[in-house]
């Protein structure tokens, strides 16, 4: 019997101490896994750690709306066209000479470009003085037959009769010499003509005609020559524009414009209108206006695009938001804006201009009012949303 009572009790310990182990490894393995999840938790994105609940409202980005002095901005296409440009053309007909300049050099005014054989003109020349100097010959004597003619007609040794022929001769010899003298200054004229020079300082473009081609004046243009020193710039503006365009020119003002060149960098000159077309065009209800631009730097070239940008002469103070807050579905443009209670408002606007990646707003928005320039796609109006103040220029991120 007591071996029997010593067996129940040790089986009765070992039991205990089976238990207390099992409850030992237990406790050690929720202990090994809570460090687990800690070092799982620890190597997930920061993102995913912070992840909020689904019911928990969207997070958007606000930037407050300003009130800052901003002048009015419009932007056209335009066109450049040089203030001087010159077509060389052949004023007489013969061989084209040697070439005088170097295709897209710079020229001075009066340089010698082309010549056209010559010795055919100098020929003419030389005829037309020796007829020039005949018929001052002839004058000279039917002058002095006159002369004589008087004397006698004043001794009664003439008659008035021979008296009024030698008048008739001397009048005749003076119509021939005044022709021969014009018909020497032509042949002079057309001689100057086989001497092809630069009539303005530019660049001449390339030549159109090889030497030894015979040329003439339906030859056409032989080369170019632009002055690109200057330049105007030429671009439409709508009637509703051109109102204020209009009254600062009547006050003797002159509107500021701006270039945009093709790598979308601005043209460091500023410019000005100085000419609004006085015709409307049917087709673009607008009238072309021109802007004059100083090219020392030769950037622009005739024919060339750019974009015009026009700004108004006295900045405004406008209450201005970031363009990504601006959306347009078909009733017009509007903004979200965040209450104080954090309930999302669709606020309705009127676009006065767009500058700089800023929207000027004519009616709609008052200084400070809280604006959704991040977010506005996961927001609905009447939404309750967690706000974030924007960083600095993030208005500006998606221009």
């Amino acid at each position: 019997m007591p071996s029997s009572k010593f067996k129940a009790t040790r089986s009765s310990v070992a039991n205990k101490g089976d238990a207390e182990v099992g409850a030992a490894v237990r406790r050690g393995g929720r202990r090994l896994a809570h460090v687990l999840i800690l070092v799982l938790a620890s190597a997930l994105p920061a993102g995913a750690q912070t992840k909020p609940p689904e019911n928990a409202p969207p997070v958007v980005l606000v930037q407050p709306a300003e009130l800052r002095p901003l002048a009015p901005q419009s932007e056209y296409v335009g066109r450049v066209a040089v203030f001087d440009k010159v077509e060389l053309r052949a004023l007489v007909k013969g061989k084209l000479g040697k070439r005088e300049f170097t295709d897209g050099s710079k020229v001075a005014e009066g340089q010698l470009l082309f010549t056209i054989e010559p010795a055919p003109y100098r020929i003419a020349v030389d005829q037309k003085r020796a007829l020039r100097d005949g018929a001052r010959a002839a004058l000279i004597n039917a002058e002095a037959q006159l002369k004589r003619t008087a004397e006698l007609l004043r001794t009664s040794n003439a008659s008035q009769v021979v008296y009024d022929q030698r008048l008739s001769e001397q009048l005749q010899a003076k119509a021939t010499l005044d022709d021969t003298e014009a018909q020497l200054e032509d042949a002079e004229l057309q001689l100057s003509y086989t001497k092809i020079t630069a009539p303005i300082a530019g660049l001449i473009g390339r030549a159109a005609v090889s030497p030894g081609n015979i040329v003439g004046p339906e030859s056409g243009t032989l080369a170019t020559i632009v002055n690109e020193r200057q330049i105007r710039v030429l671009f439409s503006v709508s009637q509703a524009e051109l109102l204020n365009v209009r009254r600062d020119l009547r006050a003797g003002e002159h509107l500021p414009v701006r270039l945009r060149l093709a790598d979308g960098k601005l043209y460091p000159e500023q410019g000005k209108v100085d000419f609004i077309d006085v015709a409307v065009d049917p087709n673009t209800d607008g009238q072309m206006a021109r802007a004059v631009f100083e090219n020392a730097d030769e950037l622009l070239t005739d024919g060339q695009t750019v974009r015009v940008i026009v700004e108004g002469n006295a900045p405004a103070k406008a209450v201005v938001v970031p363009q990504p807050a601006l959306a347009i579905d078909q009733t017009g443009p509007y903004v979200y804006v965040v209450d104080s209670k954090g309930i999302v408002e669709q606020r309705r606007i009127t676009i006065d201009f767009v500058r700089d990646g800023m929207i000027a707003v004519a009616s709609g928005l008052k200084e400070g009012d809280p604006v959704i320039v991040q977010g506005q796609q996961r927001v609905r109006a009447g939404m309750a949303v967690e706000t974030q103040p924007a960083p600095a220029a993030a208005g500006q991120r998606k221009r």
